[in-house]
Formats: structure tokens, sequence, C-alpha cells
């Protein structure tokens, strides 16, 4: 029995004491000399390797070594379970491993879930399951309850032509803070704060109709969603209770306060610092409180991508108190402030760079138009937001003009590209409408849309930029084959841009107006380029890399630096993370050749 072998690292660390006992029982080991082929690709096998000592390289389908496996780290998982090896591998100098024979393994396998989604084939399923033991613990599991599971105040009821004194007095009698209001057709809530401001602030008589200071734009949630989705109507919303229905009918008030201590942060409080600021000073402490809430969400293990999605609602609420703020009349009468790029998808969470624009029904006076490209770029710098290094800012006058002026600036970069027009229209074709009128982005996308329709070669130009940095099967292959030579993957070039412009290349050819990538590879998907299990795989790889690159970025925001902070050494991962990082370099590399022969990229 090797007696060094260790049944914690993954996936064996799944395993039950008496079933890591009955593995270890059953291994043998064997030698393999430099140069020897252990395993050929479309090959079975009757064992499972695990490299107790020396290194094995795992060879492509052209040869090119796409991985380099050290001590601890396995392969043949696919030769055992699904009859043939995926890739060819090569002792690169002597080499032992651990024999796992065939029948333990698939008996583990058949006997325990969690140790046989290690050997699943497509990611999407390894990903799940990777983080399946972090479900139902801490704060996931609370944002994952249902809302029917949580505390509800049950619905009190009063008629609008109460009074002031009655309802105050119908609030104290049910021990509640809020009431619903019967209206002629229409119900609405109000609160013991609605009460105070009548009657000190307005002044109003206290036999006052409470009809009269009822908030009649009532947001509802069903009581079958989850309590996350709560915390993002909440955080939208600016409201601190919604009413709670099933099958239309109302079933209780839930309160922020009956929540507030389940949650990490505190993102349904910070719309109310933000709508209540009256100085730059006030804005820049309700950004801090933003950038603070994705540390803490991320500390209790929330999914980045619900991360991005409160992350994305407060950003916006800040940016439109911003413009609302500090935009001359001229400007907010007929401007429209937009973020772009991974802002405007809804996918940044640690801030990188500023990518906002303004456009314009009209000209406006040249002082208003220069102070707020100021004014506005000073606030962000201040908030936080460095400068965009490729100057996709309101203070750049390509990205604040009128929108006829910026039309004819789109044309340009369609028809008479130069260098920076795939990535400037790529930037655009993310843009969403953050405050003024919305009307004047809309225009401008469908005239986009309108342009690329049926330009073959300009979109296919565009799309080339997804080979504008190197990908699985050149260096960064390379790179994930020097475990422990401390040579870093850039998880943005190597892993989300090829994804994200990939995407963003097809959803402009078919006129598509989702801004998120998911969102974007459901609906190419809908359109049958590629199957529902590749979409699940890509969605999944591209949810691993930002995961990821969160962790870095935070890792250099502690240390107080923006460099490195898109870039990750494969010595920092765990054997099961470098397994599920060649698996979806992997993922990234197919969709690189889906999206070349689509537009037929060989040919320029």
């Amino acid at each position: 029995m090797p007696r060094s072998f260790d049944t914690k690292s993954a996936p064996f660390d799944r395993l039950s004491e008496a079933e890591a006992a009955e593995l270890v029982a059953s291994l043998d080991i064997g030698y393999w000399p430099e140069g020897e082929t252990i395993l050929s690709r479309g090959a079975a096998s009757e064992h499972y390797h695990v490299v107790l000592k020396g290194a094995v390289e795992e060879h492509d389908d052209d040869e090119h070594v796409v991985a380099v496996l050290g001590p601890k780290e396995t392969f043949g998982a696919r030769a055992v379970v699904h009859g043939g090896a995926g890739a060819r591998y090569v002792a690169c100098e002597e080499t032992l491993t651990y024999l796992v024979p065939r029948a333990t393994l698939l008996d583990l396998i058949h006997r325990n879930p969690g140790f046989a989604a290690f050997f699943y084939q497509d990611i999407s399923r390894k990903l799940a399951e990777a983080s399946a033991s972090d479900k139902g613990q801490g704060l996931e599991g609370v944002l994952r309850t249902r809302i029917c599971e949580a505390r509800l105040r049950p619905p009190v009821f009063i008629d609008a032509s109460a009074t002031i004194e009655e309802t105050e007095r119908r609030m104290t009698d049910t021990d509640t803070n809020s009431l619903l209001v019967l209206g002629a057709d229409q119900v609405g809530i109000v609160t013991r704060t609605n009460l105070s401001k009548a009657a000190i602030l307005s002044k109003l008589p206290l036999s006052t109709p409470v009809g009269e200071c009822t908030s009649w734009n009532l947001i509802t949630v069903g009581d079958d969603e989850f309590v996350f989705d709560a915390l993002i109507t909440m955080t939208r919303h600016n409201k601190r209770r919604l009413v709670v229905t099933r099958d239309g009918d109302t079933v209780g008030v839930l309160e922020d306060i009956d929540i507030l201590g389940l949650f990490a942060g505190n993102s349904q409080l910070i719309p109310g610092r933000i709508a209540r600021a009256r100085s730059i000073d006030d804005l820049a402490g309700a950004a801090a409180d933003i950038q603070s809430q994705v540390e803490r969400l991320h500390r209790q293990g929330i999914k980045v991508h619900d991360i991005a999605a409160i992350t994305s609602d407060l950003n916006r609420h800040l940016f439109r108190k911003l413009f609302e703020m500090i935009a001359p009349e001229s400007i907010r009468e007929s401007g429209c402030l937009m973020v772009m790029g991974s802002e405007g998808r809804g996918e940044q969470t640690v801030r990188t760079d500023q990518d906002n624009g303004l456009l314009l029904a009209k000209p406006v006076p040249a002082e208003d138009l220069e102070r707020f490209r100021t004014e506005f770029q000073g606030a962000l710098a201040r908030f936080g937001f460095p400068p965009c290094p490729g100057n996709v800012m309101v203070s750049n006058p390509i990205w604040s003009q009128t929108l006829d002026d910026f039309l004819v600036q789109l044309k340009r970069w369609v028809h008479l590209p130069d260098e920076d027009s795939p990535m400037n229209l790529g930037i655009f074709f993310d843009a969403v409408a953050v405050a003024g009128d919305a009307e004047l982005l809309a225009k401008a996308k469908r005239a986009f849309i309108e342009m690329m329709a049926g330009e073959t070669a300009a979109i296919a130009h565009f799309a080339k930029a997804i080979d504008q940095f190197p990908g699985p099967g050149g260096i960064v292959s390379s790179i994930l084959a020097t475990v422990g030579r401390e040579e870093a993957i850039d998880l943005k070039k190597s892993g989300t841009f090829p994804i994200v412009h990939g995407i963003r290349s097809l959803a402009i050819e078919k006129g598509l107006t989702q801004t998120s990538t998911v969102e974007r590879i459901q609906a190419i998907t809908a359109t049958h380029l590629f199957d529902e299990t590749f979409a699940r795989d890509l969605t999944e790889a591209f949810g691993w890399f930002v995961q990821l690159r969160l962790r870095s970025q935070l890792r250099a925001h502690l240390a107080g630096t923006t460099e490195g902070e898109s870039l990750l050494r494969p010595s920092d991962l765990t054997t099961l993370e470098r397994d599920l990082m060649r698996d979806a370099l992997r993922v990234v590399k197919q969709f690189r050749e889906i999206v070349r022969n689509h537009f037929k990229l060989g040919m320029f």
C-alpha cells in the first residue's frame, strides 16, 4: 500500500475515509522512461494515472504540448471512463505514476456522485459540481433561499380614505411600520416615515386622507423567487420593503431590516445614500461603499455573476446621480449618458477604467459641454475609476458629441476603419444608457446595426480582433505547461476577451440587442450556430475566468496596486483548478475556431 499517496488532493478529497482507503489499497506504480508514450490518443486504458515523480507532456491533435503535468496531477480519465484518451501523454523525463485500476475507479464513480463529477466530459458540469460544496453554506445558501421560507410580515390593509391619524393608530395596533392602502382601482403602500413627513415637513392636518401620502408605485416579488432576487429588486428600485405575492394574491411584506443581518454588506441601503447625496463628497462615500461591497460579497463566497449584477446596479445609481448633480441644464435636457465596455455589459466588479460617453440631441453651449467633460471625469477619478487607457471617456470629444455627428463617426469606423476602429465599435455596441434621454442611444444602436447589416467584410474585420492576443494552443498552453516556473496567465487576454469579443461579433452580425455576454450566448444558441451543450461550456468557462480574475483583482487591490490584476500564476491554483483551467482554455480554443471558420478569417 503506497503510504505517500495524497488522498487530500482533488479529486480524491471527495472520497469518504473508507473509500479513500479502498482506493489506496488497490494502487500499483508504473515506471516510464523519458520519451515513452504512456497513453496514445483515442486509446482505452485499464488505469487512471496520478503522477508520483517526474513530468508528463500532454500533446494535442497537432502534437503541440498543451500542458506539462507534475506530481499529484492526473490524466487518463477519459481513456478509462469514456473509452478513448483525448490526447497523447508522453513522459518528458523518467516518470513514476500511481496506477488506479479501472474497476476500482468505475466502482467509486458509481457510488460517489461528487467524485464522479470530476470525470464529466463537459466543463459546465465540472464547474457546477466544483462549487456545489459551497451551496447551502454561509450567505450563498441564504441568498438562494426562497422568499416563502423567509420571515414575512403579514399584510395589513387600510382604505385610502382613512385619515393620517387613523393610519398611525392602525400601525401601532398591528405593530407594523407599513400598511397596504386600498385605492379605488389600485393598491399602494404607506410607511410610518411617510406619515411623519406628511405631518411634520408638509404640515398636513392629521385629518388628511392617507391616500394623499401613499406611494402607489408598488414593487412586488413572488414568494417562489430567491431572497437574492429580492435584494436585486430593492437595489434597483431603491426600496426598503417589497410586497410578496403568490398567484396574484398578497401574502406578506418583506423589509430590508428582516434580511439585512443575513447578507454580506448593505447593497440595498447604498441607493438611499446615493439618493440623499448633496455633494461630490457624499457620492465619494457611497462609491467607497460599493467597492467594499464587492470585497465583502467575494469573501462570503457569493458567485461572481451575482456580485457583478449587484455592482452594476449600484454603479448606475451612482452615475445617474452624478449626472443629475453636475450636468448643466442644457445637457440634462438634451443629453444621454452611457456606460460602455464591461460596465455596459454588467460584468465589471472591481473598478478597472472609465468607459463612458455622452450623446446629445442638439448642440449645447461649448462652455457647458467643456465644464461637464472635465467635472464628470474628475469626479469618477475621485471615486476610484482610473482614466481609460484608450481614452473612451466623456472628456474625449469623440465620445461626447451630438447624435448626428456620432453617427458620422460610426460610419467612418465601419467603412474606413483604422487600427482602433474594431475596439471602438465593440465598446460602443456594449453601451447602456444610465441617465438622460435613452432614446438617443437606442437610435444610435439601431443605426449601427443597420450599417453592419450585410457588411460581411466589415464584420469579419471586426471579428478578427479575436486573435489580437495569443490563445490556447500557442503561448498560453506553454505558459500553463510551466507550472512552478512562475510564468503568469493573463486571464483577460487569454480567457475573457476572446469569449466577449467573439460573442460580440456574432451578436452584431445577427442584430441582437442583448448587452451581457451570457445573454448573447443564449440568444446566439437559439440561432443554432452551436448546440446547447457547447453554450453551457462556454458560459461556464467565461464565468470561471471572471471568477479567477476577480480573485487576482482583489489581491492586487489589497496590495495597493493595479499591476498584475489580470494575471494568475498556475502554481497558485489547486490541482483541480488547474484541470478546470485546461478545460476552460480548450473551450476558448474551440470557440476561436468556430468564430474563425464562421467569418472565414483565414482569408484576411
